[in-house]
């Protein structure tokens, strides 16, 4: 009874690593755009009007990545918790023999959908980081390009 519990149990603890690793790229993330918020947030009282408001747009554009990474690390946190709960609960109802599998299918849906949730906040993250990263163009132009005048 206990092995086969125990294989159940594998599906959410495989899951429970999904989540882990998904934190660890949004925490790398996060500290990524926080040292560029740090470092615009320096620059801000040496730099003149117009070059300020191009920093405070930024910061702007920043400060929502933050919002939309920390909620995304608020709901795998919530569908880790979910999911320990679910592993549990598996063992709780073998051992005491108590039908808990409404209980258990719940856990485990709600944590796919707090998965999929966080998923989503990704999703918009990253939107949002590629809409602001503006390349300028003479760096589209090969060498050849520029010394022919081509466009």
């Amino acid at each position: 009874m206990i092995s086969q519990t125990i294989q159940l149990s594998l599906t959410p603890v495989f899951v429970l690593v999904a989540i882990g690793n998904f934190m660890g790229i949004l925490t790398g993330r996060l500290a990524r755009i926080v040292d560029r918020s740090r470092r615009l947030q320096d620059e801000h009282g040496a730099t003149e009007a117009a070059a300020r408001e191009a920093i405070v747009e930024e910061l702007t554009q920043l400060s929502i990545r933050i919002d939309r990474i920390n909620r995304a690390i608020l709901l795998l946190v919530t569908a880790a918790i979910l999911i320990g709960t679910t592993v549990a609960l598996l063992f709780i109802d073998k051992m005491l023999g108590i039908n808990m599998d409404g209980i258990i299918a719940s856990c485990f849906i709600a944590t796919m959908g707090l998965f999929l949730s966080a998923l989503v906040q990704f999703l918009l993250e990253t939107r949002l980081a590629t809409a602001t990263l503006r390349v300028p163009a003479h760096y589209l132009q090969s060498s050849g390009d520029q010394a022919t005048g081509r466009e």
